[in-house]
């Protein structure tokens, strides 16, 4: 592309049904690394900083276009699938007439950038095509060249020759072009093939006949241009994904107890010193800082954990903030909202939502803390629940600093223990705390000498 040429336009073609999914959802839709195909190659085009996004998208259309609101796309409906250059047709009207194009495929994802501007740049001379060496070319078009190895065609499976069949060289579909050579060799696109499809890949025949150079320009990964068409080859893809990611980490430093069993679906930072145990899984955006310790079988998602923390085995933790060296489980559970200060304690089978803990709190043991404001070096028995939610509307409770909370204590909100209260085990408190007492609400404890147990019948 010239660098006086007007912005390339980015064609995504992205109406397949995808029938070897054998899934209702749109074939795009389905995710890699927590996200879908369709937003990987998006990622990619964005980064072009091009003149406009044009997606072509057919089956399930009102789903693929609720994934993605963002207003810099420009729909395409294709109501009716009729091939790849059926499909890039349609979009044409939209396409400024002096500006390059460039065609990527909702289904390949893993496409770099800098390879997309490769493409670019040789689509100056005519026409570039992105290819790829590959040990197995089953179902993909083969590039044809000929004696002097010039491209003189891309050949689709179904009509290919078994000399053909045996090329290795492979089209991914990927084409770089003016708008106003590609319009008119669409119109010279028949469908004259055993699918009865008017192909995309014709107009490299097309502009052979014209001496339109075609440059090819080869990828040496193959992931690059790997698309996705069944349940298996989405699977393959993915662990592909995880197995950069580890490595990624790897390099940075991170200590990872096994690279093979560990899942990044979104962005992953990690401080110096970080280990990570097997089984995983950080989905959104995870930030951990130095000297974080992780479990093996933890869920995180959405989280921010200070330096020192540790996460011990089976916790769950989303949309959660953790102060330096808070200490979580095993098997917590810190919902949506909840901040931990600095040296807070949350152990096993814990719920934390909606609330904040103040620098080393404590609830060790089978409590539920939902809308609350717990404050410093309170102690949270087990069995403490706080009562938040009438039927109707959540309520706050208040625990301000130095509080003792007995163990079997039910809160009921709105409630607010005074700093330094002390809650005996077992009470029920409805009402504001004095500071520094010890409350009590307890029935009072009753024997009855004449009861006797029932029989069984029988």
């Amino acid at each position: 592309m010239a660098a006086d040429a007007p912005a390339a336009e980015i064609i995504i073609l992205a109406a397949g049904v995808g029938k070897r999914m054998r899934s209702d959802l749109p074939k795009v839709l389905h995710s890699l690394a927590g996200r879908p195909l369709l937003g990987h190659v998006l990622d990619a085009a964005r980064a072009l900083e091009p003149r406009g996004i044009h997606v072509v998208h057919g089956h399930g259309a009102e789903k693929v276009r609720a994934a993605f609101p963002q207003p810099d796309i420009r729909w395409v409906l294709q109501g009716e699938q009729l091939g790849t250059g059926h499909a890039v047709r349609q979009a044409l009207p939209q396409v400024g007439a002096e500006s390059d194009v460039l065609i990527l495929y909702g289904d390949v994802p893993l496409v770099r950038p800098a390879t997309l501007k490769r493409l670019l740049e040789a689509a100056r001379a005519g026409l570039a095509v992105l290819t790829a060496q590959v040990a197995d070319p089953s179902g993909y078009g083969r590039i044809v060249r000929d004696a002097a190895g010039r491209i003189v065609r891309v050949v689709e499976q179904k009509d290919a020759s078994p000399t053909e069949l045996a090329i290795r060289e492979v089209n991914a579909g990927f084409f770089a072009l003016s708008a106003r050579r590609l319009g008119s060799w669409l119109t010279r696109v028949g469908n004259d093939n055993a699918q009865k499809e008017y192909y995309l890949t014709d107009i490299v025949g097309l502009a052979v006949a014209e001496a339109i150079p075609v440059s090819a320009i080869r990828v040496e990964d193959h992931w690059e241009v790997a698309g996705v068409n069944s349940q298996q080859e989405l699977a393959a893809l993915e662990r592909e994904v995880q197995a950069r990611e580890a490595q990624r980490l790897l390099e940075g430093g991170v200590a990872l107890a096994d690279p093979a069993r560990i899942d990044v679906r979104g962005e992953l930072k990690c401080g110096r010193d970080v280990s990570i145990d097997v089984n995983c899984i950080f989905e959104g955006r995870v930030e951990i800082a130095d000297r974080v310790r992780i479990g093996p079988n933890c869920v995180l998602r959405n989280v921010t954990i200070g330096q020192g923390s540790e996460v011990h085995a089976f916790s769950h933790l989303e949309q959660a903030e953790l102060g330096a060296r808070c200490r979580v489980g095993p098997f917590a559970r810190l919902r949506p909202g909840t901040e931990l200060g600095e040296e807070a304690h949350v152990g096993n089978f814990v719920e934390v939502k909606a609330s904040r803990l103040g620098a080393g709190a404590k609830a060790n043991h089978l409590t539920y803390i939902g809308d609350a404001e717990v404050g410093a070096r309170v102690n949270v028995g087990a069995g403490t629940i706080t009562c938040n939610y009438d039927g109707a509307v959540k309520h706050r409770t208040v625990i301000e600093d130095d509080c003792f909370i007995g163990s079997d204590t039910t809160l009921v909100a709105p409630v607010r223990l005074a700093r330094g209260s002390y809650i005996g085990a077992g009470s029920t408190i409805s009402k504001d705390t004095p500071a520094g007492q010890l409350t009590l609400a307890r029935a009072r404890q009753v024997s009855v000498p004449a009861w006797k147990p029932p029989k069984k019948k029988g």
